[in-house]
Order: C-alpha cells, then structure tokens, then sequence
C-alpha cells in the first residue's frame, strides 16, 4: 500500500508538471512578442543617434569643447545601453524559443540541431532555477565547447530535457555539499562537450556529495530518489537514459566518489 500511495504522488507531480509545460508554452509565445518590440526598438533608437551624431559632426564648430565632448560621451554611453538591451533581448527570444521547441516538437523527430547552444542555453536554465528555488545559491561553471561543431541530428527538445536533468542533480549534489563543508569548499560543475572520432561526448563533472554504493546501484531505476519529498519524482535519470540510449543510439557513463563528486558523460554517435 506504501508503494501504490509512492506511485500516486508521483504521477500526481507527473501531471502537474504536463500541466505547467502547457502554460510555460503559452506565456513564452506572449512574452516573444513585446520582446521582439524591445529588440526592434533599440535597433532603430541606435540608428537614430548615429543620424544625431552625424548631425552633431556637422554642426561642431557651433558647440564649444565642452559641450561637445559631453554629447560624445553622452552618445557613446546610448549606444552602449541599446546595445545591451538588444543582446540581453535577443538572449531572451532565445530562451523563449527553447521553450517553445520542447514543447511543441514532435516526438521522436530527429531534426538539424546547434547541440552546444542547447547545451548552454539548458545548464543556464538549471542554474537560475536553483538560484530561485535555493537562497543563496552559487556556482562556478566551466564551459567548454568546440569551436566549429557542424549541426547534428538529435531530438532537441528530448536532448535538453537529459542535459537539464543532469545539471538540475549537479546543482543539487553542490548545494547539498555547501550545507555542510567548511568556508574553505567553492562548488563547481565543469561541462565539456568535444568530438571524438564518430562520437560527441558531453561531461557534466561536480565536485558535490558524490554518490554512495546504493545510489550508484539504482541511479537508473524508476522512481528512485534521494531528494526530499517535493523535490524529485525519482524519474529523471531514468528518462534520461531512455532519450540518450534508447532513442539517440549512444550511451550515459558516471564515475563517482562519495564526498568528493560525481562526473556523468553522454557518448552520442555524431549524425550530420
């Protein structure tokens, strides 16, 4: 009765999260549209300071020294404003579109994908989660992508689905570890994604609680968790083993050091 009662709760939170997929779909696609307003703007803002400066240039001899290096300043100062909103919105849609990406691609479809931009976009997406779930929570990231990796075909929205899962339980590995290690202890999480030969070979390597024998035993079982109760389903290695075994052909690794860290590896074979 205890594991149909487990059971329950679980497919309840199952069905919760089916529920916010929907609704995060539906405010990202509202939210693309004033943001493509905001990018657009700044674009054009920045278009007209370079008429006034010109115009400025043009009526120097008019303006004393002062004045002019004041409006130069001035200028430069706008232009570097516009150029951060524009960025910083551009960031945004990017965000919105990963979103929209997950929740509306078909299953199982194999599509051209940028594997490092989902890989960033994703181990971004699960630090700020757990900087809004967790006070006072810090990380160092390490980052390192290959400079020209062609386009794969992957299923985007399974592949960040497995990279969010495994960084989500990275973040929480350290931050577990920061309640209890001394001033001395700097979480990390180092990702690495290279080629190698035929394979693409993603790492995600923390240096937080590690895991103990049974946890290495079941890390893949259905259900399982070593998270408080609300805070894990106990699906997510499960389901991301299925998306990079089952349905991408490759294969998921860990090596791990009770106390010390965990490293997981996804060994995908490269489809151009």
């Amino acid at each position: 009765m205890t594991e149909i009662e487990q059971l329950k709760q679980q497919l309840q939170k199952q069905e919760k999260l089916a529920s916010l997929g929907l609704l995060s779909a539906g405010i990202a696609h509202e939210i693309q549209n004033p943001l493509n307003f905001v990018i657009n703007f700044s674009k054009m803002s920045s278009k007209l300071l370079d008429d006034l400066s010109e115009i400025v240039r043009d009526n120097a001899d008019k303006l004393n020294e002062a004045d002019s290096e004041d409006i130069d300043d001035i200028v430069m100062d706008l232009k570097e404003n516009l150029k951060q909103i524009s960025e910083s919105g551009e960031r945004a849609v990017s965000i919105i579109q990963g979103i929209l990406l997950v929740s509306r691609g078909k299953e199982n479809e194999f599509v051209p994908s940028d594997v490092c931009h989902i890989v960033k976009e994703y181990v971004r997406l699960s630090y700020h989660a757990m900087r809004a779930n967790h006070q006072g929570f810090n990380v160092t990231l390490h980052e390192t992508y290959p400079e020209q990796l062609p386009m794969m075909m992957v299923i985007p929205q399974d592949l960040s689905r497995a990279v969010l899962n495994v960084m989500n339980n990275a973040c929480y590995a350290v931050w577990l570890k920061t309640q209890s290690a001394g001033a001395g202890y700097v979480p990390e999480i180092t990702i690495q994604v290279e080629a190698k030969g035929d394979d693409l070979v993603m790492s995600f390597a923390d240096n937080g609680i590690g895991m103990t024998e049974e946890v290495k035993q079941r890390l893949f079982e259905n259900f399982f968790t070593t998270k408080p109760i609300g805070e894990g389903t106990g699906l997510g290695m499960a389901i991301t083993r299925d998306i990079i075994e089952n349905k991408h052909g490759g294969k998921v690794t860990f090596d791990s050091k009770q106390g010390e860290g965990t490293t997981l590896t996804f060994i995908i074979p490269i489809k151009k």
